[in-house]
């Protein structure tokens, strides 16, 4: 009779087992990424007139002007970005040109990397102890892990990225949340032949940076996890705009931005023929801070000294997201808004405490 009740109960858990991860397939999944250090001068008005043509951050003038001058900085800004300005202004939305009035601003002070990802990953700034790049253990909860606790979704969550900190800043150690970062190799015993492939050519291809690998190596190992493992929840981070600014590279900054261009596009089109990702997949790109423009050489730079380096934007298209294209009205918002964005997309309730900014009402007509 025991042996009964223990069989008909495993049954019954079984069958509510597979009723909870079936509704939770069919829940909304999210994207969420970020171009470092990406200046929304460059985003909104394509190349710099001010930059293209400077021997200083340019070697070849004449060649980058063919490639990304025009007279407009719709014409440039769409050149640059193709994807952004051909298929995303059509069916998504675009904040952040000030020029427009479109305001979207950091809350924490630093205005550097660490504190700019701890922002958009926990939904607050924590200037008091998130205030370098250290590598150390981020003492706060980013909705990563506060999402993989929850048991409908637990494995359900995968962070990318090109800087080798995310480890830290996602606290792998203590969420549970997968992170491939860095120069880190895909796990795992079920890997495709292109993650085999990929972990052979990273350590053969050297990266320019000691800390931040090629983009295109965060791209694909990202693409086939997702092939494979289909997270509900992705985060992926490219690094090199970041880093080829700070070299005062301007030529390779500007062909980065238009190739990570490229490499969203990719992972759009993936998720239009993939049955899991297709129609219900909300992406989020944004970037963890500013650059300046005055005096000229700040462009490279960024942190609390540097004029503008605060200023960033906010890009989303797909599920939940009404196409408004860019928006050219008077607004004001905050990085913090992204996480509870994040989670109002996803359709998750957290437990634990609330997010202090609202969030973005994307579905807004």
């Amino acid at each position: 009779m025991k042996r009964n009740v223990v069989i008909l109960m495993m049954v019954l858990l079984a069958g509510i087992s597979s009723k909870t991860i079936a509704q939770t397939e069919k829940q909304p999944n999210v994207i969420l990424i970020t171009l470092d250090g990406l200046r929304w001068q460059e985003l909104f008005s394509g190349a710099d007139p001010l930059l293209v043509a400077n021997k200083k951050y340019v070697g070849d003038t004449t060649g980058l002007k063919a490639k990304f001058w025009r007279d407009t900085p719709e014409e440039r800004r769409t050149v640059l970005m193709p994807f952004f300005w051909n298929k995303v202004q059509k069916m998504g939305q675009l904040h952040g040109n000030r020029n427009a009035g479109s305001k979207v601003d950091l809350t924490n002070k630093m205005w550097f990397s660490y504190p700019g990802y701890n922002e958009i990953l926990t939904g607050e700034a924590d200037d008091e102890r998130i205030n370098s790049n250290r590598k150390e253990n981020n003492p706060n909860k980013t909705i990563l892990e506060r999402v993989n606790n929850l048991p409908a979704y637990k494995g359900k969550v995968a962070a990318f990225g090109s800087w080798d900190v995310f480890p830290f800043i996602v606290n792998e150690a203590r969420s549970g949340v997968p992170v491939n970062a860095g120069f880190k190799i895909a796990e795992g015993n079920d890997l495709t032949e292109r993650e085999i492939f990929l972990n052979q050519l990273q350590s053969e291809i050297p990266s320019p940076w000691g800390s931040v690998r090629l983009d295109a190596f965060t791209q694909h190992y990202a693409l086939e996890y997702m092939k494979r493992k289909h997270p509900k929840l992705v985060f992926i981070s490219y690094g090199e705009t970041d880093d080829f600014a700070h070299d005062g590279d301007y030529d390779s900054y500007l062909k980065s931005a238009q190739n990570t261009d490229g490499l969203i596009e990719e992972l759009w089109k993936f998720t239009q023929q993939d049955p899991f990702y297709k129609d219900n997949t909300t992406f989020i790109i944004t970037t963890d801070h500013g650059r300046g423009t005055d005096p000229l050489d700040t462009w490279r730079g960024h942190g609390s000294s540097i004029n503008g380096a605060g200023s960033v934007w906010v890009v989303a298209f797909g599920k939940g997201v009404s196409a408004l294209g860019e928006i050219t009205k008077e607004e004001q918002l905050y990085t913090n808004q992204i996480a509870p964005t994040v989670i109002k997309n996803l359709g998750v309730t957290l437990e634990g405490p609330s997010f202090k900014g609202k969030p973005l009402s994307l579905d807004k007509k």
